[in-house]
């Protein structure tokens, strides 16, 4: 971190002279900022070890190994304790209750009913997957629903002619039956599906035919919020983040809700210590490849083998346990991500080892697709395939925006809150009467700037690094401007004791 302190200087003299009037004060004030500032830039780079504030030492001899530690003195800082109240008060709202789970069910009920009536489908079941099987979803997330054909005792493995014709028949009962609205069918997706939204409990619902993988998929997703309870609550917020920035929405080239997810579990495998494993330590091999023969028999194996390992990572007795408040977790993802560009076009996000992988070494890491977020489940999976160049552009931008509103003195509970949940949601934690001018209608939607006044953006502390040092440190170092904020917070506690200390005494 390089912090220029012949510009800092003047920069402590003149904010100083309105509250220090005695120069020895103030030279003394200046001393004191350059240690701080020293103590701010020690990163002993000697392509061993990185040392970057509130961190603890990392090796940088790999790339793909760096770990990104929380942010240790965040809550210390005050902000954090807000952020925390904040973050808790969004997850309230947005987590389901007991009448989200009901209608959900109801709703596969219904649909049960509707595929039973149809001849070719005699037999099917019809089994939910995705957010809901996972325990992520939000009181308004949408809900995945696979019909599973029968196929003996085999798992199914229905051609994509028959899953179209099945996906029509449905929409015809559907439409005859009038529970739903809405309809709408992707025969020539990746995936055929049916969306709908159904009258009565007002979900959205995505139905696809024998997709056995994607619920096994869910329940690992599953299987892994019960090794730490921050997990569900990171993927929640961020998922309500991303829909409120608009780069959740794969059909306009961002994110899908299982690279969010898998993001998520990257960002906890590499803080230090790590939250979670390499998924490999989970489950080792490919799952997609294993999903043959009789289907009980292969996803008995699948969920002995995981709640086998799972158990040995959480009673692992000589493991770091990570204790970073979700506060520190959300800043630090947040600031992980901010500079995933530089990094994408060489490297892949690689869950299952818990590592970035260079692309180079494999080639199922094509460079066909700006970001690769390799599926752990289904390794030749591009999770990320939809993100387009210059979405991703602008995904970073959020991320980096986010970053720099989270960490700045400038907010209070409602643009915190307005910078992280959509406006509707927002309405349902702050009080109107709070900000009467925030809920006129205007979008709420995170600009930059939003907390900096317009502040120029700083450029990364980290420039004067050799390039191939630069993409791995930019997403361990804070910014300039973040890094002038923390000065000037310990600029302006020794300001305050100095003032106080030569303040006359008062004569009675």
């Amino acid at each position: 971190m390089r912090v220029n302190m012949s510009a800092l200087q003047p920069l402590v003299r003149r904010g100083s002279a309105k509250i220090i009037k005695d120069d020895t004060v103030c030279n003394h004030v200046v001393a004191e900022a350059t240690k701080i500032a020293a103590a701010y830039q020690s990163h002993n780079i000697d392509n061993k070890v990185v040392v970057a504030p509130g961190q603890v030492p990392v090796t940088a001899t790999r790339g793909a190994e760096l770990k990104l530690s929380p942010l240790s003195s965040y809550d210390t800082m005050g902000s954090g304790t807000l952020l925390e109240r904040c973050l808790r008060d969004i997850l309230k709202v947005i987590k389901p209750l007991g009448g989200d789970l009901t209608a959900r069910y109801t709703t596969i009920s219904d649909l049960r009913t509707v595929v039973g009536s149809i001849d070719s489908l005699k037999g099917a079941t019809v089994e939910p997957f995705g957010s809901f099987v996972s325990n992520l979803y939000t009181k308004w997330g949408d809900l995945d629903i696979s019909i599973e054909v029968p196929c003996d005792s085999l798992v199914s493995s229905t051609d994509k002619t028959n899953k179209q014709n099945f996906l029509r028949e449905i929409r015809k009962v559907l439409r005859r039956r009038g529970l739903v609205r809405d309809l709408r069918l992707f025969l020539h997706a990746r995936v055929p599906i049916l969306i709908f939204e159904s009258n009565i409990h007002n979900i959205s619902c995505d139905i696809s035919i024998s997709n056995l993988l994607c619920q096994i998929k869910s329940r690992l997703f599953f299987w892994i919020t019960g090794i730490d309870e921050r997990f569900r609550d990171m993927v929640l917020l961020i998922k309500e983040w991303a829909k409120s920035q608009q780069i959740n929405d794969p059909k306009n080239g961002t994110l899908n809700s299982h690279s969010l997810c898998l993001l998520v579990i990257f960002h906890f495998q590499t803080c230090e210590p790590p939250i979670l494993p390499p998924l490999r330590e989970i489950y080792e091999g490919n799952i997609a490849d294993n999903l043959t023969g009789a289907r009980v028999i292969a996803e008995r194996a699948i969920q002995d083998t995981c709640s086998a390992n799972i158990e040995r990572f959480k009673t692992n007795s000589f493991r770091n346990v990570n204790r970073s408040s979700l506060s520190e977790l959300v800043v630090s993802f947040f600031r992980k991500y901010s500079n995933l560009n530089m990094l994408a076009s060489e490297y892949a996000i690689c869950t299952y080892t818990g590592q970035w992988e260079h692309r180079s070494t494999s080639t199922k890491w094509t460079n066909d697709y700006p970001l690769f977020i390799e599926d752990p489940f289904e390794h030749a999976d591009n999770t990320a395939r939809t993100v387009s160049m210059s979405e991703l552009g602008r995904i970073c931008e959020v991320f980096n925006e986010a970053y720099q509103g989270l960490v700045s003195s400038d907010h209070d509970r409602t643009s915190l809150i307005c910078s992280l949940v959509r406006h509707p949601i927002s309405t349902k934690i702050i009080s109107p009467h709070s900000n009467p001018g925030l809920f006129s209608g205007a979008s709420t939607r995170y600009c930059p700037g939003q907390f900096r006044g317009g502040a120029a953006r700083y450029r990364p502390l980290s420039d004067a690094l050799p390039p191939s040092q630069n993409q791995f440190n930019n997403m361990q170092t804070e910014s300039d401007e973040a890094t002038i904020i923390a000065i000037r917070r310990e600029l302006a506690q020794l300001m305050l004791k100095a003032n106080t200390r030569n303040k006359p005494r008062s004569v009675r």
